[in-house]
């Protein structure tokens, strides 16, 4: 799965592959498969389309125990494209963790067709924000404290920094530095839902022990 770099060390590709939406309903939902068989599948767009694959559910209607599967994946691979990485690594316990047929379907059969709608839009454009080395380490060192926050079992708390990974990751294989300035700009509004979240439940729970306790 070695990534073609151009000359300022990026992901960037020679060639333009098949589009995401090809890439995602070709996924075999007739059984269930391991994470390391649908990396495998994914070749040169492993990064920007597992990032999608294991993002995008969490903001969408899925399966419950969809965060508890899909988290540390996104943790790891949003690392790895922080540190600049160029070829993808998953621990075998990760590799060998499986992914339930309910759920490949339902990602499939939601997620392809908005896809397919997005691609309409979708191209390489603003590279100064997506091409380079140092921009994607950037887009992992955004999307690196929100995989965290998707991994972790936190009220609330998944969709908004799903949808600014997805976003991310969407610019990411697509070069379209566009979608990733979007990705920015949910990704600041996740910190501030969060925030706010977190707050509310804090005060909350300050007021439900003082009219427990009187304190």
């Amino acid at each position: 799965m070695q990534q073609n770099t151009n000359e300022d060390g990026g992901l960037h590709k020679k060639q333009k592959p098949a589009r995401l939406s090809d890439i995602v309903r070709a996924i075999d939902t007739s059984q269930e498969i391991t994470i390391g068989e649908l990396a495998d599948s994914l070749g040169e767009r492993a990064f920007g389309a597992l990032l999608f694959i294991f993002a995008v559910p969490n903001a969408i209607p899925m399966p419950p125990g969809t965060s508890a599967i899909l988290g540390l994946p996104l943790v790891i691979l949003t690392w790895q494209v922080m540190v600049g990485r160029q070829t993808l690594w998953l621990p075998a316990v990760v590799r060998k963790r499986r992914i339930p047929r309910d759920l490949l379907r339902t990602f499939v059969d939601k997620v392809t067709p908005v896809m397919a709608r997005l691609e309409r839009v979708l191209k390489p454009r603003l590279g100064l924000v997506v091409t380079s080395n140092l921009a994607e380490r950037m887009i992992g060192l955004v999307a690196f404290p929100l995989a965290l926050i998707l991994f972790l079992p936190i009220p609330f708390a998944n969709m908004p920094p799903a949808l600014a990974i997805a976003c991310l990751a969407l610019g990411l294989a697509e070069r379209d530095g566009l979608a990733v300035l979007v990705g920015y700009v949910f990704s600041a509004a996740s910190v501030g839902i969060l925030a706010a979240v977190s707050s509310a439940l804090y005060a909350g729970a300050v007021a439900f022990f003082h009219a427990l306790f009187g304190v």
